[in-house]
Formats: structure tokens, sequence, C-alpha cells
């Protein structure tokens, strides 16, 4: 394991910072656990002259722990089910998905 998948990990392992999950592929696949950073950002979207503001709940998710992460997915966070929303999106260095949760 080199010095980037160290730090990921104590990044995601660690309680302040991140929580363990359980992944569905397909929303029903065999579940497979794995540490994410969650978000809950405000959006605000545009809409004609009209601004709606939205709550939104997306995660940070290591590659490695979830190479076929796929819209439509399902994980469970603390007792709570969502579904993988769009399309998950990797950053510069494949690292990392970053999803948008539905509640179930």
């Amino acid at each position: 394991m080199g010095a980037t998948d160290t730090a990921l990990a104590a990044l995601f392992s660690n309680p302040v910072m991140g929580k363990a999950a359980t992944w569905f592929p397909g929303g029903a696949g065999a579940a497979q656990s794995l540490h994410l950073i969650l978000r809950s950002p405000d959006t605000i979207t545009e809409f004609g002259a009209a601004r709606v503001w939205s709550e939104t709940v997306v995660a940070d998710i290591r590659v490695g722990e979830a190479p076929g992460l796929a819209t439509g997915d399902r994980i469970d966070i603390d007792g709570v089910s969502y579904n993988v929303q769009g399309e998950p999106v990797r950053d510069r260095e494949r690292l990392i998905w970053t999803v948008e949760l539905v509640p179930v």
C-alpha cells in the first residue's frame, strides 16, 4: 500500500470524518462494507425566475472499495437506506467517487 492509499484509508476510517456503510450493487446485490465521508450541502437551483433551495446528501467513496459503483446502487448508513442518484463522478486522480444519495 502506497503513501496515498495509507493516507486515504486513515481519513475514511477516522470516526470523526468517515462513516461505515454497506454497499449493495444494483440495489440488492451482495453486501460489501465500505467507508465514506458524508456531506450535506444546501443547493440552490434556478428555475426561470425562481430559486429553489434543497438539501442534498453527497458522499465521497474510495474507488478501491466500490470499483463498480453505479446509478441505482443502494448504500445503507446508520440504519438508513439511500440510492445512488445520477452518475458517480471520479476525481482527477481516479481515487474517489462523489455521488449524490437520496433516501429510499
